[in-house]
């Protein structure tokens, strides 16, 4: 994470929602190795995923420590956009790093965290009819599932960062918000003005 603290985020709460909402992480393990997986966060705030069981972090996973990481936003931000003089180039991004130990869950949990997973990303392409399983053939579903290996990871640890231009003036901000929108760059554009990534309060 980002060692300057005017880019510290704090608040797990929003954290979590953020994570939720993108769905999506990159996990780090000892080797050094990284696999990329969709995930969910539980009401208990354990966050499930799952893997092809042919990755070659599959096998590895069960009692080890790991890092989630899951980002959104970013891009490139040119010393331009900003009033005042005798800037540099920078990058703006937001981040967040969930740690934790991993254990391996069994067939029902992959079951749940795939019916989750579907319906919260199913319902976010109104008017399409949500997807459901129960449109596949009959024992297909039961079949795709011998692929895939469902993990926990439960969090000691949620570490953020949403660097989105806090360590410049007010005026600066209101212009690199106005350049960013210009290039169509309007989620990144609306969290520089307003402190939230779609509705997520930083």
């Amino acid at each position: 994470m980002h060692p300057n603290p005017r880019f510290a985020w704090m608040d797990e709460a929003a954290m979590r929602t953020f994570v939720a909402r993108r769905g999506f992480a990159h996990i780090c393990i000892d080797g050094p190795m990284v696999a990329h997986a969709p995930l969910t966060v539980t009401e208990r705030g354990t966050i499930h995923f799952h893997l092809a069981r042919s990755n070659r972090v599959a096998d590895r996973l069960e009692g080890m420590r790991a890092i989630l990481s899951v980002s959104d936003i970013d891009g490139y931000i040119s010393p331009d956009w900003y009033r005042s003089p005798d800037q540099v180039p920078t990058w703006n991004y937001v981040a967040v790093e969930i740690e934790g130990a991993v254990r391996a869950l069994d067939e029902a949990a992959l079951v749940e965290q795939l019916d989750a997973l579907s319906a919260t990303f199913e319902a976010a392409l109104p008017p399409k009819p949500a997807w459901r399983r129960d449109k596949m053939t009959p024992g297909r579903f039961a079949a795709m599932l011998k692929a895939i290996r469902c993990f926990e990871l439960i969090p000691d640890a949620w570490r953020g960062t949403l660097k989105l231009g806090q360590n410049k003036s007010d005026a600066d901000r209101d212009a690199l918000a106005e350049a960013l929108a210009t290039q169509g760059r309007t989620r990144e554009a609306d969290a520089v003005r307003g402190g939230t990534i779609d509705g997520v309060l930083r």
